[in-house]
């Protein structure tokens, strides 16, 4: 609200003596470039507004996802300027945040999952969220005092059943078939995506994964560093199958009304992942961060979810899904390591795969 400004004359005294023109003059002066002043920082003053900085991965934001939505919602309440920061995918996120430490700029982190956890808070960077959540879908118990789910869904290899008439039917015909078709995964020093494959071969393969990743090489066209390359790559038409969602079909039959793209479903079952935000200890305005995390899981940002991040909610009643969600076939089986376990155990595993891999 604009302050009544001081250096106005105060009409209700009568001067003892007329001034003289001169005086009358630079008093006139005076009130007018101080009312004039007065014009000009008064509405930039009010138009000041706090500034929440949060560092995603590049889909997030993008044209398709739900970024543009979930900031206008927030703004809408918050009375602040919402800015998202870009990285290819999650562990580019974690990596960047690292390199910056008690220096960086964000105020929130959003597009970890329970895969970088442990390391993530490890790091030391991250404060605690203060907020009880009520109302969680994801398929776990959520015990975590410093990050929040956003949304969760099951890693897939995604088909268009157009150029793949046949795909594998279970993922030890996708490792062994000789000949098979041909994939896209993601890199997983820098992405989730590629991390959650890593574990999906080493909880199906255990010692064996390495045997696994071997005979995946000839089949693999190219590492890309974050989903969203990978993604565009397979709808280019260069390879049969990505490395991506069970629930990424829903995006075609919704967006594009096309029925042919498809999640190959293994009985050997799927990897879950469930994606987090955390604040910042360096946190310009803790308090506006975590109002940005509340909002989080309420209905104004879950509902953008299945539509924009075409992955399930986090906080959002399975029947309020669009209904291509629910006929979309799902996995009898799930896979999901502890945060800790995955913490103490990723540079290893990710060293046997560059072994086996031969990058």
């Amino acid at each position: 609200m604009n302050q009544p400004d001081k250096n106005q004359p105060d009409r209700s005294r009568t001067p003892r003596c007329r001034p003289s023109a001169a005086t009358l003059f630079a008093t006139t002066l005076f009130a007018a470039t101080t009312l004039a002043l007065g014009f000009a920082a008064g509405p930039a003053a009010a138009q000041e507004k706090p500034v929440l900085t949060v560092y995603t991965y590049d889909g997030f934001p993008s044209k398709y996802g739900p970024g543009g939505t979930i900031k206008e919602r927030f703004e809408a309440e918050c009375g602040c300027t919402l800015e998202w920061v870009t990285a290819d995918d999650g562990g580019t996120l974690l990596a960047r945040l690292k390199l910056e430490g008690d220096a960086t700029q964000a105020d929130v982190v959003l597009g970890l999952d329970t895969n970088l956890m442990g390391e993530a808070e490890a790091s030391g960077l991250f404060a605690p969220h203060g907020i009880t959540p009520t109302g969680l879908t994801i398929p776990v118990e959520w015990t975590s005092e410093t990050f929040l789910p956003f949304d969760w869904g099951w890693f897939a290899f995604v088909y268009n059943d157009k150029k793949l008439a046949n795909p594998p039917k279970s993922l030890a015909e996708l490792v062994d078939g000789e000949g098979g078709p041909t994939l896209l995964i993601q890199d997983p020093r820098t992405s989730t995506p590629g991390l959650g494959l890593l574990l999906w071969l080493q909880e199906v393969y255990g010692d064996k994964s390495g045997e696994a990743w071997a005979k995946l090489k000839p089949k693999i066209v190219t590492v890309t560093k974050g989903w969203s390359e990978a993604y565009g790559m397979f709808i280019e038409g260069e390879a049969d199958m990505v490395l991506s969602y069970q629930s990424s079909p829903a995006y075609h039959i919704i967006a594009e009304n096309q029925e042919g793209f498809h999640a190959a479903i293994f009985p050997e079952g799927h990897y879950v992942q469930i994606e987090v935000a955390g604040i910042t200890k360096a946190a310009d305005d803790p308090e506006l961060a975590k109002k940005f995390m509340a909002f989080m899981i309420s209905e104004r940002f879950q509902s953008a979810i299945p539509t924009g991040n075409w992955m399930y909610p986090a906080a959002l009643p399975e029947s309020e899904l669009p209904p291509a969600f629910a006929a979309l076939p799902k996995p009898a089986k799930s896979f999901l390591l502890d945060p800790k376990v995955v913490q103490e155990n990723r540079r290893a595993w990710i060293d046997a795969w560059l072994a086996a891999y031969g990058n």
